[in-house]
């Protein structure tokens, strides 16, 4: 009760900071009132009722997500609705989304902002259905994670305008996701497939659906600065991004800030840039054949991101707190290292111990584990041929890898257990492995085709 008490209360708060303008805007009904015309059921056999203001979908036993969607497209739009969703269901509503014969056979695909009851709490975040999966999960906004009421109807808002897709529940912004991918298409509400009994005739309820198409930019709502930016676009910065400290490494065109790690110049072959993506060849499977490359500048307490892409098969890796020259001769430069694998296809998931050289793991010391989600083991690898966002958070001794926005390995670089578990490793011949105060940042050659972009840091 007092947490509902707090959010109605910052509801009207938020209203009365309004401009007067925004009070005033040109809303569009989608619902007439009285029938579902302008709108389609697609892909699930689900059943929709309408109700004066009021959509009813009911989940049916064994068939698949159901979708009605608008006849229309839309491109830039912000779209208001309450929502309310029996507890044992989940739901979400689609922006942006096609149905094409000529992909999965007219299954609707496209963005999906979620709606989620569940205690995982990822209501608001932003799902590309039949595509990409996760763009925007709610693992680090806990004000959002407690603003969905269940059992309760709920406000949702969504934008988006431009690259930009951004949301809020009860007045508390969720969302804030930067992705090129689509521009326009349909809005549709969701039910979700079902293969409970239990399940069977829960609901899902949508009213006041309103749109508005124009003018946009005179009612956009302020960002809150706990909905971090999640950029999707290839090698850009948002505004944002840029006040907040981030800046690119890589330029998505030439070879500036990098060169081969222990030398003076970039490798003259094996690596290739092409199409904005930077990617190491295929040859020969082995450590380093035509050399891994290394930030020019060194860097102590950050954030690092970067996607990359692996073929069937492959084997990288991201290295930091890298200091040259510990590992003279043939092989890789050493330093902790985030894991790039093929898990299917690369004998390496393997070997080590229980797992802790599969993808994103920390190699050869801490296996990856979906730490954001309870009683869930998938790390949300969105597998081969797919762009995938690695993220490295290093601040002090505390050390963080995160995979596509998920947070899979955390640890503390010095500690008794960090120790032990380098004793353990293969890097225990290295005299203090991985407690530099400072070092390069490395993406490795290991003969396997790899690609990068997106590469960017913020300092600490």
């Amino acid at each position: 009760m007092k947490k509902t008490t707090i959010i109605l209360l910052s509801i009207f708060i938020g209203m009365l900071m309004l401009p007067v303008q925004v009070l005033s805007q040109n809303w569009q009904p989608m619902f007439e009132g009285e029938s579902f015309d302008g709108w389609t059921k697609l892909n699930g056999d689900a059943e929709y009722q309408i109700e004066g203001n009021v959509i009813t979908g009911i989940a049916k036993l064994n068939t698949p997500n159901t979708f009605l969607a608008t006849d229309r497209n839309y491109s830039d739009f912000i779209v208001e609705f309450d929502v309310k969703v029996d507890p044992r269901l989940n739901s979400g509503v689609q922006i942006r989304s096609e149905s094409r014969d000529d992909y999965m056979d007219g299954r609707v695909h496209g963005y999906q902002v979620e709606i989620d009851p569940s205690k995982r709490a990822w209501s608001g975040g932003i799902y590309d259905e039949a595509r990409r999966g996760w763009l925007y999960p709610i693992t680090k906004n806990e004000a959002c994670s407690d603003a969905f009421q269940n059992g309760l109807w709920n406000s949702y808002r969504i934008e988006a305008v431009g690259n930009e897709i951004k949301t809020w529940i009860n007045g508390f912004q969720c969302s804030n996701l930067y992705d090129n991918m689509t521009s326009e298409g349909f809005i549709a509400l969701q039910v979700h497939s079902i293969n409970d009994e239990d399940q069977d005739g829960a609901t899902v309820q949508w009213r006041d659906v309103k749109i508005l198409t124009e003018n946009l930019s005179d009612h956009r709502m302020k960002d809150d600065p706990d909905a971090e930016v999640i950029n999707w676009v290839p090698n850009t910065l948002t505004e944002s991004e840029k006040r907040h400290g981030w800046r690119l490494l890589w330029d998505g065109e030439t070879t500036d800030g990098w060169r081969g790690a222990n030398a003076e110049t970039f490798p003259d072959r094996g690596w290739v840039i092409e199409d904005e993506t930077l990617s190491v060849i295929e040859s020969d499977g082995t450590e380093s054949p035509f050399g891994d490359i290394v930030t020019e500048q060194e860097f102590s307490d950050f954030i690092f991101e970067v996607e990359f892409k692996i073929t069937e098969g492959a084997n990288s890796g991201i290295k930091y707190f890298v200091i040259e020259g510990l590992n003279p001769g043939s092989g890789s430069e050493i330093g902790p290292e985030y894991q790039i694998l093929d898990n299917e296809n690369h004998p390496d998931a393997n070997q080590g111990v229980a797992g802790n050289r599969t993808v994103a793991s920390l190699y050869d010391m801490i296996t990856a584990e979906n730490l954001s989600e309870e009683n869930r083991d998938d790390i949300r690898f969105k597998g081969n041929g797919e762009w995938n966002k690695a993220r490295i958070v290093a601040e002090g001794n505390s050390v963080e890898h995160w995979l596509n926005n998920v947070k899979v390995v955390e640890y503390e670089r010095g500690s008794q257990i960090y120790r032990n578990l380098v004793q353990k490793s293969k890097y225990n011949v290295y005299e203090n492995f991985g407690e530099a105060e400072a070092g390069h940042i490395l993406l490795q050659d290991h003969g396997n085709r790899v690609s990068f972009r997106s590469i960017k840091i913020r300092e600490l």
